[in-house]
């Protein structure tokens, strides 16, 4: 660029006032009348802009190399199949094809995986903003087209958009839908999951149309099987088992096609469902009056989801008492209603105390038995008349009852212990102010009265007493379970004798273990999901020993975790996960189902690879979407205006276009004049004047 400036000899005032005399004489000669007075004006005039100094002022340019923009979308997506060969062939191909276009250079950005999907559009926006438009020469990305972020696409830019697509025309996928999944459901009450199965590209004509064989299963339990067919929303019905996080396993077989499909990551599913318990529906039966009863009924009703109902036997059918039955205001004890007709509305029956008086008929405990063996649970807290005739032992009850009582009973104060096995289990294990294994250390209260009583086989002792007799005995009959205290004398603790100890937290616990609370469970596997994928895998056995944890994941991923003691009954290790998706842990018989961020990234959503969302900008910037399977394209250097993209004799070609630009490096200045020419023109023009005026005279 060139201009005008000035490098005056003199200071702008002085010029200025030089200026002033020069314009008081033209005026003084003009009204004189001498006829030389505009020649000397000029004369003047010209004097007084060599004294200004006009220079002419212009840029040093220096040229800029254009700018081509190469995005290499490394995203999961971009793993399948032979994506990632594609793509490191056409860089290498684009790189070299590009540096040898002369005053041109290359800006490559990588695009990695993100939790939120390939943002695409984003990394985009920003490569282009990082340089000067008037560099741009062109952009090309290559990618599967299967971006997240189509909004962050920019509507135009100053030079062509190229997008080179991977994959191949054949390319299918079929993958599950989950279309409406609860995040809570009622314990036993069933839920239903609507999802679809959606096949997605070139599906071979063996697979089209062919339903899938999808599989779901609660916690890893056993599995239902569905025929559904492609395109079609189907209902499931699942049943929360437990209260908690039960996770709800989906997936279907995968195809038989070829070629097969691009993953199997999206054919599976984890749903997290939280079961909760509408309340928990407990039954109490005290056979009479004592100083525990109070006990039961007090850590029962401070527990806000529990619903008791409470029968204290005041009255039995061989009292003799003389006072009339209408004139009593006593209820009546409802046992038919209860224990017959709607016996399976409680999660737990307690007996308190309660001696075989005839008030509960043989069918009404045999109709128990069938309760306990089908899930329900019953909790025994015996006193004096378990070691008596009217021992429950001596019902139907005692055939699913943990011990068998021997007639003895132990009436002598006694320190309850902890049995090798009550130190594993759940109900009893870390109980507050639990005594050291060899004795030592803090120790509870005495209790001061309890029945001897032998386990049966395969029951649990947890507690001991007097002798080292069982005390706290568990068992699991059917499907449901029973607990039995053999003593009354809780209570104590409660009131602090002789120090006392955790007398609600272990009801508590005998309580909620008997209604299957996972918290209590003694055979579990447990994971606890920390930060970037590292996982704490927890098994809780009554085994002193237990195998190693089988991981298995999606895309054939199989680990064998080995587990070291952390605790009686505990067994831990340390674990990291590869990436997200759904895993299953396996030790024996037990499984667990974990999902590591979304069971089905976003990158495995849609798989096909397409050019739709990229369509506006390549459009708009006269560029083209074309397919690698066909081909590196060679690039080329048009004009702006001319078409960009086209098919040659040796294949496809994209073009650039160079955008000449340039910056000023410096700048020169050159007088408008010599001096010798200024002086000559005043002189000039000086003589002219004084010539006029003396051919006047």
């Amino acid at each position: 660029m060139t201009r005008l400036g000035f490098d005056p000899l003199l200071p702008w005032p002085l010029i200025g006032a030089l200026a002033v005399v020069a314009l008081l004489a033209a005026l003084w000669s003009l009204w004189r009348g001498l006829r030389g007075w505009s020649w000397r004006g000029l004369a003047a005039t010209a004097a007084l802009a060599a004294l200004s100094g006009p220079v002419i002022e212009a840029g040093v340019r220096a040229g800029l190399s254009d700018i081509v923009i190469l995005l290499d979308d490394r995203s999961a997506s971009q793993s399948l199949s032979d994506r990632s060969a594609q793509t490191d062939a056409a860089v290498t191909e684009l790189t070299r094809s590009i540096e040898a276009l002369p005053n041109t250079e290359l800006r490559r950005v990588s695009l990695g995986n993100d939790a939120n999907g390939t943002l695409l559009g984003g990394a985009m926006t920003r490569a282009m903003a990082a340089e000067p438009d008037a560099r741009i020469a062109g952009v090309i990305a290559l990618t599967d087209g299967r971006l997240h972020d189509p909004a962050m696409i920019p509507a135009t830019a100053p030079a062509p958009v190229h997008i080179l697509l991977t994959g191949a025309p054949d390319d299918w996928d079929r993958r599950l839908v989950i279309e409406e999944a609860p995040a809570f459901g009622l314990i036993g009450q069933p839920l239903t999951i609507r999802l679809s199965i959606e096949d997605q590209g070139a599906v071979p004509p063996s697979v089209a149309g062919l339903p899938a064989t999808v599989r779901l299963s609660v916690d890893g339990g056993e599995e239902q099987v569905a025929q559904i067919p492609p395109g079609l929303p189907f209902e499931l019905s699942v049943i929360p088992e437990h209260a908690g996080q039960n996770v709800i396993s989906i997936g279907f077989d995968a195809p038989e096609g070829q070629p097969p499909e691009l993953t199997t990551r999206n054919n599976s599913a984890a749903i997290q469902i939280e079961g909760v318990r509408d309340r928990l529906r407990v039954l109490l039966v005290s056979g009479e009056p004592h100083a525990g009863e109070r006990t039961w009924r007090n850590l029962l009703k401070s527990d806000a989801n529990v619903d008791l109902i409470h029968f204290t036997i005041l009255r039995s059918p061989d009292d003799s008492d003389p006072v009339p039955v209408d004139e009593m205001s006593l209820i009546a004890f409802p046992t038919r209603e209860l224990f017959m007709e709607r016996i399976r509305d409680f999660d737990l029956i307690i007996f308190d105390r309660y001696s075989v008086r005839g008030i509960l008929p043989p069918e009404y405990f045999a109709n128990i038995v069938s309760y306990v063996e089908e899930g329900g649970a019953v909790l025994v807290a015996a006193g004096p008349e378990m070691a008596g005739i009217e021992s429950l032992n001596l019902s139907p009850l005692g055939a699913i009852l943990p011990g068998r009582p021997t007639g003895r009973l132990f009436e002598q104060p006694f320190l309850p212990q902890l049995t090798e096995e009550g130190r594993r289990h759940p109900v009893t294990a870390a109980l507050p102010g639990a005594p050291a294994e060899d004795g030592s250390g803090d120790h509870w209260g005495r209790w001061l009265r309890m029945a001897q009583m032998e386990p049966v086989a395969g029951a649990q002792v947890v507690m001991s007493g007097a002798e080292d007799q069982p005390l706290l005995v568990l068992n699991r009959v059917g499907r449901g379970r029973v607990a039995l205290l053999s003593t009354d004398q809780v209570w104590l603790w409660g009131r602090g004798f002789e120090g006392g100890g955790p007398q609600l937290e272990l009801l508590r616990r005998i309580a909620h273990w008997s209604m299957k609370e996972p918290e209590l469970e003694e055979e579990v596997l447990l994971a606890d999901i920390g930060r970037d994928f590292g996982v704490t895998v927890t098994r809780r056995s009554m085994l002193p020993q237990t195998g190693a944890v089988t991981i298995t994941g999606p895309e054939g991923y199989r680990h064998e975790l080995a587990l070291a003691p952390d605790g009686p009954g505990r067994f831990s290790a340390e674990w990291q996960a590869p990436g997200e998706g759904l895993y299953t842990l396996r030790e024996g018989e037990i499984s667990r189902v974990i999902a590591l961020g979304p069971a089905v990234p976003k990158e495995y959503e849609q798989t096909v690879a397409s050019g739709d969302l990229l369509g506006g900008i390549t459009e708009a910037t006269n560029g083209a979407i074309l397919h690698l399977s066909d081909g590196v394209p060679a690039v080329r250097a048009v004009r702006p205006g001319r078409p960009a993209s086209g098919q040659g004799v040796t294949g496809d070609w994209i073009a650039i276009t160079p955008r000449d630009a340039a910056t000023v490096t410096g700048e020169t200045h050159r007088p408008l004049f010599p001096g010798w020419a200024w002086l000559a023109l005043i002189a000039a023009l000086a003589l002219i004047g004084w010539l006029r005026e003396g051919r006047a005279a």
